[in-house]
This record gives C-alpha cells, structure tokens and sequence, in this order.
C-alpha cells in the first residue's frame, strides 16, 4: 500500500509530496476545495488549508477530510506532475549509468 511520507505547503492550494514508492510532486487542490462541499468548504480559508498533516499514509485535515496517498498519486499522475525520486536518486548518486 502506497503511504504519503511527507507533506509541504508550497503556496496556495498547492502542496509537495513525498509517497513511500518513491515518487511525488506538487499535487494542486485547487479543484478539490473549489468543490464547496460541506467537508471541502473549510479548506477555502488558507489558514486551514494550511493545517493538513499525514494520517495512516493519508493527507488529513482537523475537519475529517483525507486524501489516500493513491488517489493524491494519480492526480498528479493525470497532471503529468508525477515524478520518480528513486531515477533521480540513482543518477545524482553516481552510479554507472547503462548505455
């Protein structure tokens, strides 16, 4: 199972992510709050945007509201943001590369 490992705020509704396979980026909720719903509708306000924190692998607001590090995965997946840490790990790290 797929686990988010960090989180940071990266300005507006934008948050940087860390997901235990090794892959990650900047996942825009902008959508996701812009829904208005009763659980979405607090994250408006940026101070409260601000309080997400990780839960069980999960992002996690105080309201109850969680995004499974899966479903934050393929957003930034379907965004063409997904990135995999463990290639660019490997080549900073000066291993041989295969030619």
């Amino acid at each position: 199972m797929i686990r988010v490992v960090t989180a940071e705020h990266a300005g507006n509704y934008e948050i940087r992510l860390a997901f235990s396979d090794k892959t990650g980026g900047v996942v825009d909720l902008r959508a996701i709050v812009e829904a208005g719903t009763s659980m979405t509708e607090p994250l408006r306000d940026p101070s409260f945007f601000a309080r997400f924190f990780i839960e069980a692998g999960a992002l996690a607001w105080p309201n109850g509201l969680d995004l499974s590090a899966r479903s934050l995965q393929m957003r930034l997946e379907e965004a063409g943001r997904l990135e995999d840490r463990s290639a660019t790990r490997r080549r900073s790290g000066g291993s041989p590369r295969m030619h």
